[in-house]
Parts: C-alpha cells; structure tokens; sequence
C-alpha cells in the first residue's frame, strides 16, 4: 500500500461525505494505491452511518469507530490501523485538500520523514474568513511557547494536515501519550526525539468558520505542552 489517509472525525456529518469523496476522486484519477480510513471519535450524529453508506461507492474506504473522546487518539487509532508507506492524516472538513500532497512527497525523496502543512511560512495561504484576529495572535504568542518547551524551528504544530513514513508512524504512535489537541506537539516532539526529520511546507487552508476550536482549546495545547517538556525530561518517552 502506497499512501494511507487517516481522518478523525466527531460529529462531523456536516462535511465527511464530500471530504471522503473529494480524496477518493484525487487520489483515484492519479492512479495512487491508497486506503481511507475515517476513524469516528466518540461521534453522536450520522456520521459513522454517512461513511458505512460510502464505502459501497468508495471501496477503499475504511471505517473505524472509535469511542474515547479526543482527537490525538483517533489519529493514533487511525495510523497504527494503517498499512500505507506513507501516512497522512488530514481535518474532516478538508481545510487543506488532499492536492497538497503534489508538493509535499518531494520531500521524502530529499530525506525528510515527516512532512507537514504550515500557515506560518512563507508561501502559505489563508483564507480570510479562517483566521479571526484573536486566533492569529493567540496562535503567534502559543507558538513562540510550543517552540521553547518542545519543538524548536516548527512555527505551526497544528496544522490537520501531515505526512509520515511507516517507519516514523511505528516508531512515534505507540509512544503517543496525549489523546487530545496536544498530540500534534507530542508527535513532533517525538519523530525528533527518534532521528526523524521534518519539513514545514506552506498550505492553502480553508478552516470552516463554525469550527469548535476556541480560547479553551488554546489553553489546553498549552498545558499539554508542557507535559511533554516534562515527559521528554523524565524519560517517559523512553
């Protein structure tokens, strides 16, 4: 298997069909061995029921339901169920379209491990309605603490768009001990700790403008954070 797309999703009937069709119908028309595997976190509404209808017309699709809250978890639920050379995980509401990967697989032929989608590089582009002015700073200020406490030279851990080598997925997933927004730090964190490389490419990103994440999720990366700091100095990691 060539690439695995894993997508966490809660709650999000609103948007799977199009996102697990739209991937399928890229990565089809270019001939690449794929599987889709949506992992429904702890979902109430249709979604679960929307991808099981799906995978009559979507026969790479894979469905998994996941029922702990969080979606660290259910992207680690979904890379360690995955079988692809390369590993993408990507938002439910296609705020970066699977087209980006045109420019990232590049980038594991020059070396890197894992590559992932930035709005923080030059290049990057953001569409207005994504980005309230409360976001952009809290995201500079949380990014400039993300960088002193864990990943330092990553200007944008949370972007829902990253690729990884099966290798880098077995060597960092098991590991994963953040099952919430955080996770994202703690796999950085992790793929360096282990020797893997990463490459930051900008992206195009189209965040719904509904989106659940707030000042509380913020906070949250935050603190998170930090736990890492202390699991990589107390050798939890090890």
């Amino acid at each position: 298997m060539y690439l695995s797309v894993i997508i966490p999703a809660k709650n999000e009937e609103k948007h799977i069909k199009e996102t697990v069709q739209s991937v399928f119908d890229y990565l089809t028309a270019h001939n690449i061995e794929h599987e889709i595997i949506v992992v429904s976190n702890n979902s109430t509404d249709k979604t679960s029921e929307i991808v099981r209808q799906l995978t009559a017309s979507v026969p790479t699709l894979k469905l998994i339901d996941y029922n702990v809250s969080g979606k660290g978890g259910a992207v680690k639920k979904g890379m360690l169920a995955a079988t692809g050379q390369f590993r993408l995980f990507t938002d439910a509401d296609n705020s970066t379209s699977i087209d980006h990967i045109e420019k990232m697989m590049p980038y594991f032929d020059q070396g890197y491990d894992v590559v992932i989608g930035s709005i923080a590089v030059k290049g990057k582009k953001v569409s207005k309605e994504s980005e309230p002015i409360w976001r952009i700073l809290l995201g500079k200020v949380g990014n400039i603490f993300i960088q002193v406490m864990a990943v330092p030279g990553i200007h944008d851990t949370q972007r829902g768009f990253k690729i990884v080598t099966a290798q880098t997925a077995k060597d960092v997933f098991p590991r994963i001990t953040i099952m919430h927004w955080g996770f994202d730090v703690e796999m950085l964190a992790l793929a360096r700790k282990y020797g893997h490389k990463i490459k930051e490419v900008p992206v195009d990103w189209h965040n719904d403008p509904n989106s659940r994440v707030g000042f509380k999720t913020y906070l949250e990366v935050l603190l998170e954070t930090v736990k890492v700091r202390w699991n990589l100095m107390t050798g939890v990691y090890k």
